[in-house]
């Protein structure tokens, strides 16, 4: 159950990010907007969720044209590659950032769709003092059943003045870690052939489980 609750949270919180476009101002703005936004991702979770039992594949093409103007697939992708990013193709690497893209679909959609009613507002945003186009989102996540989830988004923005995901932690969690590892792990398991970890990738995702895996920041 807490892995199916993990599924959901993965593609919930990347759902709430894609609802609110660029956004260049200070910390109080940048969470304002966030917050304001958190009630249009719930409209079109409650709007889109037919449509996964009909078109599986319409549900997938539309989320994903939502998720890709907000959530650095390429970057996390890359991350996820790690060192071994080294050894591949062009062609490879965006062969993988497509299988990356799917293999969560098919792992959490249904996670997604079945999800009870929620709320998720913003705790905090921090617009890291170092670097000033880095930025983290603490959310919370409050369930039906009044349980409270923390997540925190990491963001950055790009060449295009946009804000965007790379990478998010919840309960603790963090998921490009998580990945990484698996591919690391993959890699080892496939003795160095990384076309034979991104043929499997999607069974990689699917055998993942994110509560077993070690807490940290990358």
């Amino acid at each position: 159950m807490l892995a199916l609750k993990q599924r959901c949270l993965w593609i919930l919180a990347m759902l709430t990010l894609a609802v609110a476009p660029a956004w260049a101002g200070p910390e109080d703005e940048l969470k304002s907007y966030v917050d304001n936004s958190t009630q249009l991702l719930v409209d079109k979770l409650n709007a889109e969720k037919s449509l996964y039992s009909e078109d599986p594949e319409a549900f997938y093409k539309l989320m994903e044209e939502t998720l890709d103007q907000f959530v650095d697939f390429r970057r996390i992708a890359a991350r996820v590659m790690g060192r071994y990013a080294r050894q591949t193709t062009p062609e490879q690497r965006d062969e993988f950032v497509e299988r990356f893209k799917r293999s969560l679909f098919d792992a959490y959609a249904q996670a997604l769709v079945n999800a009870d009613d929620f709320q998720m507002t913003v705790q905090d945003a921090e617009i890291l003092p170092n670097n000033s186009d880095r930025a983290s989102v603490q959310m919370q996540l409050t369930s039906a059943s009044g349980s409270r989830i923390p997540i925190t988004y990491s963001m950055f923005k790009n060449n295009e003045d946009r804000w965007m995901m790379e990478n998010l932690i919840v309960e603790g969690v963090n998921i490009g870690l998580a990945f990484r590892d698996r591919f690391a792990q993959e890699m080892e398991q496939n003795r160095g052939q990384i076309q034979l970890v991104i043929d499997g990738w999607g069974s990689a995702v699917e055998s993942l489980d994110l509560n077993n895996e070690e807490q940290g920041q990358s």
